[in-house]
């Protein structure tokens, strides 16, 4: 488990042979996890909330940055809280095939919030909802302005970006979504899976190292 700040904490996976995602949580007014990663890979996260003197039963809300397995599956430990993906994401999953609901969690557990680009208010915390397609056409990112902190999910990581070649994926908004980055004041990169990325600097020039390496070849 790593701060990041005031009340924002990371459970990176550094395993490099299990495919899991990064989880991160707020511990604020009301308690929220983003992507809690796959239902059996959730242990690791169980164990630094309990070091914290938290546990599952304290979560008020799950925010899912995009409903691929390895980071939506997790909910299946989260039945009877507030579930919230992009609405774009739910008819995404609803016409790619129906047994892939069944894959991701959404046959056992009902999502109760739909979201769209513009501010969520959550116990007294602000996000910005960012609807950034691409890598799956209802991926978002969260932007917390108080806090210089982004949550980008698979959109973009350090030195890399999501996969664009899986179903619903595409190319061109994926680069649209990217660029768009550049408009936040971010001190915090927040990434899906891999590093972290602090200072303002460095994020702009992962940035612009992306759109260097992967652009011409999108």
């Amino acid at each position: 488990m790593i701060k990041i700040k005031d009340n924002i904490y990371a459970f990176i996976w550094d395993n490099p042979t299990i495919n899991n995602c990064n989880t991160y949580f707020i511990d604020g007014r009301k308690k929220i996890i983003i992507d809690p990663g796959h239902y059996h890979l959730f242990g690791h996260v169980k164990e630094g909330l309990k070091d914290m003197g938290r546990s599952i039963d304290d979560i008020d809300m799950v925010i899912i940055t995009h409903a691929h397995p390895d980071h939506m599956e997790g909910i299946k430990h989260f039945k009877d809280k507030l579930i919230s993906i992009h609405r774009d994401e739910i008819k995404f999953l609803t016409d790619i095939n129906p047994q892939y609901r069944n894959l991701v969690g959404l046959d056992e557990v009902y999502v109760p919030i739909l979201l769209q680009e513009g501010e969520l208010f959550v116990g007294g915390d602000n996000f910005t909802i960012v609807h950034t397609p691409g890598h799956t056409p209802g991926s978002i990112c969260i932007y917390m302005k108080d806090y210089g902190v982004l949550f980008t999910g698979d959109l973009i990581f350090y030195r890399g970006i999501g996969r664009t070649d899986l179903p619903g994926g595409d190319p061109e908004l994926l680069k649209k979504s990217i660029n768009r980055l550049s408009e936040l004041e971010v001190e915090y990169h927040l990434p899906g899976h891999g590093d972290i990325i602090s200072g303002r600097y460095n994020i702009l020039n992962n940035l612009n190292e992306v759109r260097s390496l992967w652009f011409p070849y999108l």
